[in-house]
């Protein structure tokens, strides 16, 4: 759903690992609030943040744009690719891009997935198909900072 870690009250907090660790580590409550599946619950073990329920489930299920919606996108298509063989990574242009590719064993096709964490757009390879981005690419066709796409060769 594409939450973000909670700010639990230190008096809230109630992961073992906060106690043992003299309470300097506040520990894995943050992510284990439970999920706003129609909106945020009126009580729950941990706080959940108010502007949690634009993120409920029900709510991104009729959005397009959002993370439940690519979720669900990359998982069809990622049922649509078949056997589509080893993971393969591979060395990228740029220093950080993180690159990698699987290769149908049944028609040779070939996937590539790009993830852009450096700080400037970074331009696609050529000869592909976009399939699937993570966000809109700039206004130039190009992968922006902090964006993943799925491209077909």
């Amino acid at each position: 759903l594409g939450l973000p870690e909670a700010d639990i009250p230190r008096e809230r907090i109630q992961d073992p690992m906060h106690a043992r660790s003299g309470e300097v580590d506040p520990g894995r409550d943050g992510c284990r609030v439970p999920l706003p599946w129609d909106g945020a619950p009126e009580r729950s073990w941990l706080p959940v943040p108010p502007d949690w329920a634009g993120y409920a489930a029900e709510r991104q299920a009729h959005d397009p744009d959002s993370m439940l919606s690519l979720y669900r996108t990359a998982l069809r298509l990622r049922r649509s690719l078949g056997d589509a063989g080893p993971l393969r990574r591979l060395r990228a242009d740029e220093p950080h891009v993180l690159a990698f590719a699987r290769t149908s064993e049944r028609d040779g096709t070939t996937w590539l997935c790009l993830a852009n964490f450096g700080p400037h757009d970074v331009v696609l390879p050529a000869g592909t198909e976009l399939l699937l981005a993570s966000g809109p690419l700039s206004p130039r066709g190009q992968l922006p900072q902090d964006t993943a796409v799925w491209l077909r060769v």
